[in-house]
């Protein structure tokens, strides 16, 4: 029967083509390209690693141009490794959509979703409670994914139908769970310091108190979901401080 077969989103093969094809020359072009100017570049008084281009002028051409050209295309391998791993695929069948990235494979049941869609860069799925499932950056084509999901009976949304429920998060605000505030505290200080895995592990933290976080441009927006479960009347958000 038609839509039985799964569907398989992915990169393609052009972009393998692309970091695997393109990289190593381009890294082995610069690094002969620097070793050979070496001398020109340790005679420019604004060139940082100065030192380093006197050393290379020194050595014996066309040895090091050769060496250098050899380093850059191993780099150029290792930052074609790195992409690899680093490239997102969906396989989308009626029962279960499964994301695979870096080695690492996670599935979600169709029973657990009610809508499928595109957030910014992420590929996000919503429960019934208006929670997220699950939210990853994705580079895919969105007309692919559109197709791919509905092709299989899921529900694909254009837009999120939550948006205007979110608010800007500002420290001590009121209307969060207990322990929403000390968690976004800490998570705006992983996305400061860039730490990805310690910013994704709390914003699961803060979907187990029904809390759904959405970035842009560095800040944090919230909304609550059907399970946020928030402080009775006089009870504060945070515990307070002992002003003994």
């Amino acid at each position: 029967m038609a839509g039985d077969a799964p569907t398989r989103v992915g990169g393609g093969a052009a972009e393998l083509v692309l970091m695997w094809g393109g990289f190593p020359p381009l890294g082995a072009g610069a690094g002969w390209l620097l070793a050979s100017a070496a001398g020109w570049l340790a005679d420019l008084p604004w060139v940082p690693l100065r030192g380093l281009f006197e050393a290379l002028s020194r050595l014996p051409q066309p040895q090091v141009s050769i060496g250098a050209a050899v380093l850059g295309a191993l780099a150029g391998l290792l930052l074609a490794g790195a992409g690899t791993a680093e490239r997102l695929t969906v396989t989308v069948d009626r029962e279960r959509v499964a994301l695979s990235r870096d080695g690492k494979q996670r599935e979600t049941p169709r029973h657990q979703v009610r809508i499928v869609l595109v957030d910014g860069g992420d590929l996000v799925l919503l429960d019934g409670d208006g929670g997220e499932l699950l939210r990853e950056r994705s580079e895919l084509d969105r007309d692919r994914l559109r197709a791919a999901f509905r092709t299989h009976g899921w529900p694909w949304a254009e837009e999120d139908p939550h948006r205007a429920a979110y608010r800007l998060w500002v420290p001590e605000l009121p209307g969060l769970p207990a322990g929403a505030d000390a968690l976004l505290r800490a998570r705006e200080r992983a996305i400061e310091r860039e730490r990805r895995d310690d910013a994704r592990e709390l914003r699961r933290e803060l979907g187990r108190l029904g809390v759904v976080v959405r970035d842009e441009e560095r800040r944090q927006y919230w909304r609550l979901t059907g399970r946020a479960v928030l402080p009775t009347a006089g009870q504060p958000t945070e515990p307070q401080p002992d002003r003994r």
